[in-house]
């Protein structure tokens, strides 16, 4: 697998660190040292798989420019921060980012990661295969392309959002618990399962009408989460 990352850190020294380890697993990294250089960057050139991003930078920090690029791009973004606090992991995973991985970190960890996330992000748009649609009220999710659109318009949607709504839309109805949503979309058995919260948190306030009431993707208490192809589910499904 190949794949092109972009590596945002104001320490040299750790953006070379990364890009070395990346070098080994056969992806392509380039280096930006802050949030501006790496919005000019991006601007030249979008064409990236991954972004690593450091949340303190000069200037504009990693929250702001994750932000920025989220209203443009669902490039997934994996964050690389001394900052461990939950508030912290938290906020970041609310908007946008796709993984959380704090500093002293393993290099075989954050490879790992990178190629799951850069593998999950071009597998949903190989060009080669017969195209798959998953429909649910007036959406349709194309398991091909990445795109999730209500009618003509296009959700935007970051990969970890794709994959998780992705996955419940296969299961058809079925709940599935944060535990077995966090096994298969973060590849993960152990790990932060709250992750799972937040990101169905920010899928309703994407497709629900009423987030604090959904319609499609409902609570099942005792069980977990499911999507609700028909959209009937009582009011009351939120937590």
């Amino acid at each position: 697998m190949q794949g092109r990352v972009l590596v945002v850190d104001d320490v040299p020294e750790m953006s070379e660190l990364v890009s070395a380890y990346l070098g080994v697993e056969g992806l392509e990294a380039r280096e930006a040292g802050s949030a501006e250089a790496a919005e000019a960057i991006l601007a030249d050139d979008p064409g990236f798989d991954l972004i690593i991003l450091d949340l303190n930078l000069p200037g504009m920090d990693g929250f702001e420019f994750l932000q920025r690029l989220r209203r443009t791009s669902t490039v997934p973004v994996m964050i690389v921060s001394a900052r461990d606090e939950d508030e912290d992991v938290v906020a970041a995973l609310g908007i946008g980012a796709d993984e959380y991985l704090t500093k002293p970190f393993s290099p075989r960890a954050l490879a790992a990661r990178a190629r799951a996330l850069i593998r999950r992000h071009k597998g949903y748009s190989r060009p080669d295969e017969e195209g798959r649609t998953l429909r649910f009220g007036p959406f349709s999710l194309d398991l091909d392309s990445g795109v999730l659109r209500r009618g003509d318009g296009r959700v935007p949607l970051s990969a970890k959002e794709f994959a998780v709504l992705a996955y419940l839309a296969g299961e058809k109805g079925r709940p599935r618990s944060p535990e077995e949503i966090f096994g298969a979309v973060w590849d993960r058995k152990y790990g932060d399962i709250t992750a799972v919260g937040v990101y169905v948190q920010r899928l309703r306030r994407k497709i629900e009408d009423d987030p604090s009431a959904p319609r499609y993707l409902v609570t099942e208490r005792g069980f977990g989460y499911r999507l609700d192809a028909a959209g009937d589910a009582p009011a009351g499904n939120g937590a």
